[in-house]
């Protein structure tokens, strides 16, 4: 069930203007066709994507994942985390609800990059989880922000979003950048022995509202 809570949203902050809106095309993929839209971030080449299914232009309540590049799990299938599982479902959702947007974002391994994410990976081998590897080199927990996210969206001419994240952080970032977040729809993933650690890291050291276990959906319940 979504989580019908709606933050209430004003912009505070002045809208980027970092993008060009670069390249468009119809792609067919096994989901159905996909408009696939190509941002190059003007500061650095960076180029950003949006997956976009229906007609959202001017909409309220489009449903909107927010979802940053993962290579390692989502070319390479590694098992250490649920991000190509969360695009996959997101993907899923949007082509079933006929309507939606998956915003690409390359800010691999939380912003750090890919070289010192298995950086991170080899220190996590060594027994500090996700955050401790992250600080050891340097890097504070989280580096990615949601400005080019926000940009996307006013480009698409998406009004309001029903937000498909278990980060608050996502959240936050979208009301900082005016963007207006009606409701959250919650991402659920399996979990592995490989990941299981992980995520359960996410929840408590970052107040990710992950559900691991199916005492977690009882305890929803009853707080709700």
């Amino acid at each position: 069930m979504s989580d019908t809570r709606s933050p209430q949203v004003l912009p505070n902050r002045k809208p980027t203007q970092h993008l060009e809106r670069f390249s468009e095309a119809d792609i067919p993929t096994e989901r159905g066709t996909l408009r696939t839209i190509v941002f190059r971030d003007k500061r650095n080449g960076r180029e950003h994507v949006a997956l976009v299914v229906g007609d959202v232009s001017g909409s309220e309540g489009v449903p909107v994942r927010i979802h940053s590049e993962c290579l390692t799990s989502e070319v390479f299938g590694s098992l250490k985390c649920d991000c190509r599982e969360q695009l996959d479902r997101s993907l899923d959702f949007i082509t079933q609800a006929g309507e939606g947007v998956v915003l690409y974002l390359r800010q691999e391994g939380r912003g750090i990059g890919l070289g010192n994410k298995i950086k991170a990976y080899a220190l996590q081998a060594k027994g500090l989880d996700t955050y401790e590897a992250n600080r050891q080199l340097g890097f504070a927990d989280d580096l990615r922000t949601y400005d080019i996210a926000a940009e996307m969206l006013r480009s698409l001419d998406v009004r309001s979003v029903d937000l498909m994240t278990n980060n608050p952080l996502k959240i936050a970032g979208m009301v900082e950048e005016g963007i207006p977040v009606r409701r959250r729809i919650p991402s659920r993933t399996e979990h592995n022995p490989h990941n299981v650690d992980y995520l359960r890291t996410k929840r408590e050291r970052t107040g990710h509202l992950i559900e691991l276990f199916a005492e977690d959906d009882d305890t929803e319940a009853k707080a709700g």
